[in-house]
């Protein structure tokens, strides 16, 4: 008969720890060292990432009340009536029963559910005339966006009597200076 082999169960034996570098309150204290400033940043942190609540649903974009310009403001004249200013610039938004002789045009945009744009601009009568106004500063209008757009544009195209681009570099090397 042979002898059978049994193994003798093995025992495990707890590994030495290497002592910690750090104690636990300090770890506590790197951490919070760490986890602060992370904190702090969260408010430009929803300027960067997406709300992940609003994932998936459009927001659209939304102009409320009356869009007032530059020009507009200028054609006011003081002395002039309910009708001419109402044609001037547009329904008012508000106009309180109890103030019939203040008018509120007010404008706002939304992008995404955020307010982006906010604009007041109140315009006074006295005696159903225009007395004054006041209120945020207005935009210019798009005739005048389009003459600023005009004028950054690019120059014209060289005509046929002036030399381009790739020519002015090439004359360098021809060491003409025509």
């Amino acid at each position: 008969m042979r002898p059978s082999i049994i193994a003798a169960p093995v025992r495990s034996v707890p590994l030495p720890v290497p002592s910690a570098k750090f104690s636990r309150s300090s770890r506590l204290a790197i951490a919070i060292v760490v986890a602060l400033p992370l904190l702090a940043a969260c408010s430009t942190w929803r300027d960067y990432v997406p709300d992940v609540r609003r994932l998936g649903v459009y927001k659209l974009d939304i102009n409320q009340g009356n869009y007032i310009t530059q020009d507009m403001v200028d054609k006011l004249k003081e002395g002039q009536s309910k009708q001419q200013v109402r044609l001037i610039l547009g329904t008012p938004l508000l106009v309180s029963a109890f103030r019939d002789n203040r008018w509120d045009y007010v404008y706002e945009y939304t992008r995404q559910g955020r307010v982006i744009e906010q604009r007041k601009f109140f315009v006074y009568f006295a005696d159903d005339k225009l007395a004054r106004w006041e209120g945020d500063e207005l935009p210019v209008s798009a005739a005048q966006l389009n003459r600023i757009a005009a004028d950054r544009a690019l120059a014209p195209e060289p005509g046929a009597g002036e030399k381009g681009a790739w020519e002015r570099f090439l004359d360098i090397f021809r060491g003409s200076n025509r």
